[in-house]
């Protein structure tokens, strides 16, 4: 699972960040169990059983796409969606996969130079080899450079709002219809926006969640962590944000960059190997004292999703 993300959003069933993964270039998804999945041999995929609703119009909005590019002349494989309860499982949603993750990569901010081929490591060279492996990459290297712009053309583009265009073109505007219905890509995205907003205000005004929250904070304070919020939608996350916010430059398996313009070196692996250790020991830190909110904070959250979640 690709975790550089510093806060994921799972409103993004019902918006327009799937269709901007399933561009032929785009980075891979992965099924419920964390895999890669693919379609077999009739070029779709098979929409598992459980899948509730958001989930479905997924799979049907990557099946709809590779028809319709199939008519185009082109190959579109499609890429099973990611299940939103599995995509949050080692952010604190699954307390021993979460704590079997951090034990080896804390936060994920320096395990990418210590464990530079390790593609579960956030920021490394495996992880970013990894992350381009998929089908529809290496078919669209295979395009010549007039086929890319007819493959680029025939799967659409995003709607504009400087021209009034409200849906997706190509066969990603179409399929976005068969999947979704008439409604356009815009006005489905600013209800999703609406309605996260919604769920967020319920779940920051959760008496449990926010006595929990409090508790969670003089945890983390008796262990000497700063804290910068008690909100149940923030406090997930601000212990990663602040270590990754003071973060020294090189971090992340990254090259900084200087003011004016030239890279300089990241953090070599014997610079960076204390500092994952110290970042082990806080993020266990902080999923020690979290332990409670997080087993109260994403059942809920999974039932109603907000943008970013907090509670990673």
């Amino acid at each position: 699972m690709n975790r550089s993300r510093a806060v994921r959003s799972l409103a993004a069933a019902v918006s327009l960040l799937p269709l901007l993964a399933a561009c032929g270039s785009g980075s891979h998804s992965h099924s419920a169990t964390g895999g890669k999945t693919t379609a077999g041999s009739s070029g779709q995929l098979d929409v598992p059983a459980d899948a509730n609703a958001d989930l479905r119009k997924q799979y049907l909005l990557e099946n709809a796409i590779a028809a319709c590019m199939k008519k185009q002349g082109f190959t579109y494989t499609p890429v099973a969606p990611e299940d939103p309860a599995a995509s949050w499982a080692t952010d604190g949603a699954d307390y021993a996969l979460t704590k079997k993750y951090r034990q080896k990569y804390g936060f994920g901010i320096f395990s990418g130079i210590v464990y530079p081929d390790d593609a579960g490591a956030p920021g490394s060279a495996g992880a970013r080899k990894d992350s381009g492996k998929t089908p529809n990459a290496a078919y669209v290297e295979t395009l010549t450079p007039d086929q890319k712009t007819s493959y680029n053309k025939a799967l659409g583009t995003p709607p504009d709002p400087k021209t009034g265009e409200r849906n997706w073109t190509g066969c990603q505007g179409d399929a976005n219809k068969v999947a979704y219905g008439s409604a356009s890509a815009q006005d489905r995205s600013t209800r999703t926006a609406s309605q996260n907003q919604a769920n967020a205000q319920a779940l920051n005004g959760d008496p449990k969640l926010v006595a929990l929250a409090q508790s969670y904070a003089s945890c983390l304070r008796k262990e000497g962590v700063s804290v910068t919020t008690t909100q149940p939608t923030g406090i997930g996350d601000m212990v990663r944000l602040q270590a990754l916010g003071s973060a020294p430059a090189g971090a992340g398996g990254v090259s900084p960059v200087g003011e004016d313009g030239n890279t300089g070196k990241s953090l070599s692996k014997k610079d960076a190997l204390p500092l994952l250790t110290k970042d082990i020991e806080l993020a266990m830190q902080d999923l020690q004292c979290g332990k409670a909110f997080r087993a109260a904070y994403f059942p809920k959250f999974l039932k109603a999703p907000t943008s970013g979640g907090g509670a990673g």
